[in-house]
């Protein structure tokens, strides 16, 4: 298992990164604006970081700012949803999820592409695995297992 980042909510993109770029140092590694969904990624890493993430995409810290719908005011994160999950890549992420629910841990968002689970510590803080290299084929009976629960 290898740590890879956590994921906090922002509601000002241009104050959150004046406070973690310009104030504390950290550097922007890579961008995404999603259009589609709504949504923006920005991964940054520690100014000491930098050199060891861009090739291991680790450790990051996640700014994720959800775009307002039209006519709406931004949504406002308190009682800790601004606190996304952590994220772990894994050697081979059925054999993981097996293993926890063999334990009775609850898969709230299963493996169906091969490739990204969702589970909760007993402190009930998110945890995403991603599979380890490329997406592993479908299979049963992660398929088609739906969703359970909030991840």
């Amino acid at each position: 298992m290898r740590y890879l980042h956590t994921m906090v909510r922002i509601q000002d993109v241009d104050a959150s990164l004046h406070f973690y770029c310009d104030l504390l140092g950290m550097v922007q590694t890579r961008r995404t604006d999603n259009e589609k969904g709504q949504f923006s990624l920005i991964f940054l890493a520690a100014d000491a970081d930098e050199a060891a993430s861009a090739d291991s995409q680790s450790p990051l810290l996640e700014l994720t700012y959800n775009w307002p719908k039209e006519g709406e005011e931004q949504e406002r994160y308190d009682g800790g949803r601004n606190f996304g999950h952590l994220a772990y890549k894994v050697d081979n992420i059925y054999e993981t999820c097996q293993k926890l629910q063999d334990a009775g841990v609850v898969i709230n968002r299963p493996p169906r592409d091969g490739y990204m689970a969702f589970v909760k510590s007993p402190d009930g803080i998110s945890l995403e695995l991603l599979q380890e290299g490329d997406a592993l084929e479908p299979a049963e009976p992660w398929a088609s297992m739906e969703n359970t629960g909030s991840w």
